[in-house]
C-alpha cells in the first residue's frame, strides 16, 4: 500500500496553511493527501457533561469540508479523510509513521523574533520516525519562488532554494536523499551548509595564525565536497552549493535559510529516560526560519 502525504488539521489558520502546502507536497510527489483531524477525548467529555454533540459534529465536519476545499483547489490530487479520537501528539506520531511524510502548522512570531512551535508539534517531531514538515500560518505558494521580473511574487516563476543543514561528523543518507529528492521535485537547486566552530585554542586574528585558520577551513570545505560526492553522482541535474562557515552551526545555518523554499534538518532518533530530543540545532530552525521546515529522523 502506497503511503500517503498526511496533514494534521484542526481549523486554525497555520493548520489550514500546513493543508494546502501538504496538497501542493502531494501533487509533486504523485501521492494521495490525508486530511486528519484528532479529537481529544477530553473535550469530547466536557461536551458530553454540557449534554451537547456539538463539538463532535463540528469535529466530524472540519476533515469533510477541508478536503472539499482542497479538492477544488487542487485538482488531480486524490484527497482522503480520516478521523480519530484520542492524545494528538500520540495520534499524529502514529499517523507520521504510516504516511511519506507528516505536516504541521506553527504559529507566527513569538519571542524575540521567533515561532511558537507548540508542544504537540514538538513531541510529535521528537517522537517520529518518518520525515515532519512544520509550515508556518499565512504560507503561500508563491513564498516559495523566485520573484517574477517585476519583483511581484509569483508561483510561476522557479523554486527557491532547498537548503539543507549537514554534519559532516554523520553525514546521513536520510537526510541527503530526502534533501537531493525535494530538490530535484522542485527543479530548485540545492544548498548544503555545514557550520563548525574554530578550535578553542586558535589565535588565528594575532600575526601568524591567518594560515593555521586558512588551512582549517579548506579542511572543512574537503569534508563537506567529500560527503556530497555521491549524491551528486546520484542526482547529477541538481545544481548543488556548498557552503561551509566558522561559526555556530545553528546561526549559520537559520542565516542560510532566508530565501529557502524548504529548509532541511535531522534529528538522531535516540532513547532516553529523560525524554526525546531534538537537538539545539533543528531546535533553532524550527523556532526561527520562516520558510517550511522538515525534520528528518535518522539513526
Amino acid at each position: 500500500m502506497s503511503r500517503s502525504v498526511t496533514v494534521g488539521l484542526d481549523d486554525t489558520p497555520e493548520s489550514r496553511a500546513a493543508a494546502e502546502w501538504a496538497a501542493r507536497e502531494a501533487r509533486l510527489r504523485a501521492l494521495p493527501l490525508k486530511v486528519l483531524h484528532v479529537f481529544e477525548p477530553a473535550r469530547a467529555a466536557r461536551m458530553r457533561r454540557h449534554g451537547t454533540d456539538a463539538g463532535q459534529e463540528w469535529s466530524e465536519r472540519i476533515p469533510l469540508e477541508a478536503a472539499e476545499g482542497l479538492r477544488l483547489r487542487h485538482p488531480g490530487v486524490e484527497v482522503i479523510t480520516d478521523r480519530v479520537t484520542g492524545d494528538p501528539a500520540e495520534a499524529l506520531a502514529e499517523a507520521a509513521d504510516a504516511a511519506e511524510l507528516l505536516v504541521l502548522g506553527s504559529r507566527g512570531f513569538g519571542g524575540v523574533g521567533g515561532f511558537m512551535v507548540g508542544s504537540v508539534s514538538l513531541s510529535v517531531i521528537a517522537r517520529a520516525a518518518r520525515p515532519v514538515v512544520l509550515v508556518r500560518a499565512g504560507e503561500q505558494a508563491a513564498d516559495e519562488h523566485e520573484t517574477d521580473p517585476a519583483g511581484v511574487p509569483s508561483a510561476a516563476t522557479p523554486f527557491r532554494p532547498v537548503v539543507a543543514g549537514l554534519d559532516t561528523d554523520d553525514a546521513d543518507e536520510t537526510l541527503l536523499e530526502f534533501a537531493f529528492d525535494a530538490a530535484a521535485r522542485r527543479g530548485a537547486s540545492l544548498r548544503v551548509v555545514h557550520g563548525w566552530y574554530e578550535p578553542s585554542t586558535s589565535f588565528y586574528r594575532f600575526y601568524g595564525d591567518a594560515e593555521l585558520y586558512g588551512s582549517l577551513a579548506r579542511q572543512q570545505a574537503t569534508r563537506l565536497t567529500e560527503a556530497l560526492r555521491p549524491w551528486r553522482q546520484k542526482f547529477p541535474n541538481v545544481e548543488v552549493i556548498e557552503a561551509s562557515r566558522c561559526g555556530s552551526p545553528a546561526q549559520v545555518l537559520v542565516n542560510a535559510c532566508r530565501d529557502a523554499s524548504l529548509a532541511v534538518v535531522g534529528r538522531r532518533i535516540r532513547t532516553s529516560p529523560l525524554g526525546a530530543h531534538i537537538g539545539h540545532v533543528t531546535h533553532a530552525v524550527v523556532h526561527h526560519v520562516v520558510a517550511p521546515v522538515a525534520v528528518v529522523a535518522h539513526d
